[in-house]
């Protein structure tokens, strides 16, 4: 009888040890699932809620509607990418974030659809180490300059950074007559190459690629490139000649705003994640 109330003493005794050690454990786990990417590498919960921001920042400044998307280049496996699974950017949520693998495929897509133009992202970073960020858009003001002879330039000192020059992707050159969507390698190399080192791309009759080296610069990024072209079309309507910044000038200021880029981002950020 001793022994039997022995053993059972023992094992509540194992039983409590355990629950003191694991609990936190089992606790955090979820948290810590929430921040794991396919490949086991962690991410950080902040990196990733950033990455929704710049979902919903994107479409609450009408720089993308129903379509369009933003990846970043995985803070722990730099070949690899995060994304969202396909989805309208503005009902982006943490747990709709996917890994992406060197292939473009998902590691781990849970079932769920990717992008078709995903190759405009994992090709953009195979030929750029600087970029940490992509952003596709079909930016309204952005698609008549890309369609047009007239070169989109830098009006004022928040765009500086188109004054190194805006490619423009004619994507017959690569592959003929097609449905102009980026869905392979070969064209996402080819829109890569048209980009070259510069911070954004247009893409004939379609919208444009613009790139940073954080997700706060991009996003900084693609919201002045429209409101860019806005003010472009507004300048030529006027009929008169339109003095832009010269590539020296927008050099510069592309400096001071990096520096900067906090300051809208916070705001963005805050407005585009109320109530969410």
């Amino acid at each position: 009888m001793q022994d039997t109330k022995r053993t059972g003493s023992s094992q509540v005794l194992i039983t409590r040890i355990l629950v003191a050690v694991l609990w936190p454990v089992w606790l955090i786990s979820p948290i810590l699932a929430q921040a794991q990417s396919g490949s086991g590498a962690t991410v950080d919960p902040a990196v990733i809620e950033d990455l929704v921001a710049a979902n919903r920042i994107l479409a609450d400044q009408g720089v993308l509607d129903g379509f369009g998307h933003v990846s970043i280049r995985h803070p722990a496996n730099p070949a690899h990418l995060l994304m969202s699974r396909s989805l309208a950017p503005a009902l982006t949520t943490a747990a709709d974030i996917l890994e992406y693998g060197p292939d473009c495929n998902a590691v781990d897509d849970r079932g769920r659809a990717s992008f078709l133009e995903r190759f405009i992202h994992c090709e953009v970073y195979k030929a750029r180490p600087d970029v940490k960020c992509v952003v596709h858009t079909h930016s309204p003001g952005v698609v008549p300059f890309a369609a047009s002879t007239v070169p989109l330039r830098p009006m004022y000192h928040v765009a500086g950074f188109l004054a190194a020059g805006v490619p423009v992707f004619e994507i017959r050159k690569a592959a003929g007559m097609t449905n102009m969507l980026i869905a392979n390698a070969a064209l996402g190399k080819a829109l890569a190459e048209t980009l070259g080192d510069k911070p954004v791309v247009l893409m004939r009759g379609h919208g444009n690629v613009v790139v940073g080296p954080s997700v706060q610069t991009a996003v900084f990024r693609a919201v002045y490139t429209e409101i860019n072209a806005r003010l472009q079309t507004q300048a030529l309507a006027l009929g008169g000649a339109v003095t832009y910044l010269e590539p020296e000038e927008g050099a510069k200021a592309d400096i001071i705003q990096q520096q900067v880029v906090m300051r809208p981002w916070e705001l963005w950020k805050a407005k585009a994640m109320a109530g969410k």
